[in-house]
């Protein structure tokens, strides 16, 4: 998984690391992104790591941020977070 290979060896707590998780699979899943091996899956790891460092938490609202940051315009996938 892309999330967890860009964070290895840093010290996020647990349960930030599971919030990472559910905001990445609801991002991935909000944008029809189905190959975590795809570049634009470790982009959009990136993006999830970079809001929860500016402090957001909620899953759901990570994965609107992202898709709204990652999908300018009308992003469909935001409804799906």
């Amino acid at each position: 998984m892309t999330l967890r290979r860009l964070l290895r060896g840093s010290l996020v707590p647990l349960e930030t690391l599971a919030q990472l998780d559910m905001a990445y699979g609801k991002t991935l899943r909000a944008l029809n992104l189905v190959d975590r091996d795809d570049p634009v899956a470790e982009m959009v790891a990136r993006r999830v790591i970079e809001i929860a460092g500016a402090g957001v938490r909620d899953p759901r609202q990570i994965c609107r941020m992202a898709v709204e940051q990652l999908e300018p315009g009308e992003a469909p996938g935001k409804a799906l977070c």
